[in-house]
């Protein structure tokens, strides 16, 4: 009509509307790029202000020396199911061992002290399967992924810096090599799914590493004939720090329910990491949003502290970390207290350390699942 104002298709989308776009392409990416691999969807929270980015896993290439992406498993719809995760009795759930541990960001000596908590980890019995880490800075990513036994033993969520952003430190998810596998091969191991980040509101741009994996059910064949179906189900593991500080109000109750929403949808699963529970309100927030808290269930009564054990903090000591679930059950746990680095080095490389510094602020949890 002669006279009208002419508009384009993208000015009429205002930005709440463009942000309700984009969150649905990228889930309709992922649906896309899944059906490509035949694997089944991740299903997600249907929440515009809770987008997910995918991302690859890496493995370590000796012949090219350095960390390359790693397609995830192809499991076909065609002789492969995907089994209802609540289905399985606790002996068909899958043994998995969990060392999740805020490393510190902030601290001197990055490489010395994350190098000390990598050799504790190696010691282990059960050698753990899963690594959960918090406040991964730069140097310290580098150092791990110039580690030998990292690189020769572990899958990496990271394989660069591009998850940092403009943050100081990161989260990071390692999945064992001698029980993962990166591809269907009518082996026993577990299928790594897809690995994503979810920007969750916070205060400090926090985000939630997510990823999927595949165990395969005992009723699954272990014949090697592709007409013999195989069947999995989906668990899902969440590596969280949630936001820091008594501040109000709090986002830690929106980001530990869509972590809860999560892994409902997903059928099973657990959230492991930095909680930050500082406020009164904040020791309801797990059982409030239905999940179980693996300490509170296996060790009622004992403190369990995991930060400011050490006098040195200007807050009483905490239990700040923590390991929750949904549909698995806890075994064992655990608090790995840190050690501390003591004066030593030559020349321009001597530290000198009065009091020795603490690997990190925050002590360890290892956790055994099924």
């Amino acid at each position: 009509m002669a006279g009208s104002p002419r508009f384009s298709a993208w000015q009429w989308f205002s930005s709440e509307n463009e942000a309700f776009l984009v969150y649905h392409l990228r889930r309709r990416g992922h649906e896309l790029l899944l059906y490509a691999h035949s694997l089944p969807a991740s299903p997600l929270p249907d929440d515009p202000d809770t987008p997910a980015t995918f991302q690859s896993w890496h493995v370590f290439d000796p012949s090219s020396d350095r960390w390359k992406p790693q397609q995830t498993a192809p499991i076909s719809t065609t002789h492969e199911t995907l089994v209802q995760s609540t289905s399985e009795s606790p002996a068909q759930r899958p043994p998995l061992t969990l060392v999740t541990w805020n490393v510190d960001a902030f601290a001197k000596f990055p490489d010395e002290r994350i190098a000390a908590i990598v050799a504790t980890l190696r010691n282990l019995t059960p050698t753990p399967n899963i690594l959960f880490f918090q406040e991964v800075s730069r140097a310290t990513l580098k150092h791990l992924l110039d580690d030998p036994w990292v690189r020769e033993t572990w899958f990496s969520s990271e394989g660069n810096f591009n998850s940092y952003g403009g943050q100081a430190f990161a989260t990071m998810t390692l999945l064992s090599k001698a029980t993962f596998s990166p591809a269907d091969t009518n082996t026993d191991k577990i299928a790594i799914g897809p690995v994503w980040r979810v920007k969750y509101p916070s205060k400090f741009e926090r985000d939630a590493l997510c990823c999927d994996i595949f165990p395969p059910s005992s009723s699954s064949s272990s014949s090697s004939s592709s007409s013999v179906s195989r069947a999995y189900s989906r668990v899902r593991l969440i590596n969280v720090h949630l936001d820091s500080l008594p501040t109000q109000p709090s986002r830690r109750p929106r980001q530990l329910r869509y972590i809860a929403d999560s892994l409902r949808l997903a059928g099973r699963g657990f959230v492991a990491g930095d909680f930050n529970p500082v406020l009164p309100e904040d020791d309801a927030l797990v059982a409030g949003n239905g999940l179980v808290d693996v300490w509170d269930a296996l060790r009622p009564g004992e403190s369990g502290f995991t930060w400011g054990i050490d006098g040195r903090e200007p807050f009483p000591p905490g239990r700040l970390d923590k390991v929750a679930v949904l549909g698995l059950e806890g075994s064992e746990i655990e608090v790995l207290h840190p050690d501390a680095l003591q004066a030593g080095g030559e020349g321009p490389f001597r530290r000198t350390l009065d009091p020795p510094l603490p690997w990190s602020d925050h002590s360890g949890l290892r956790c055994c699942l099924g």
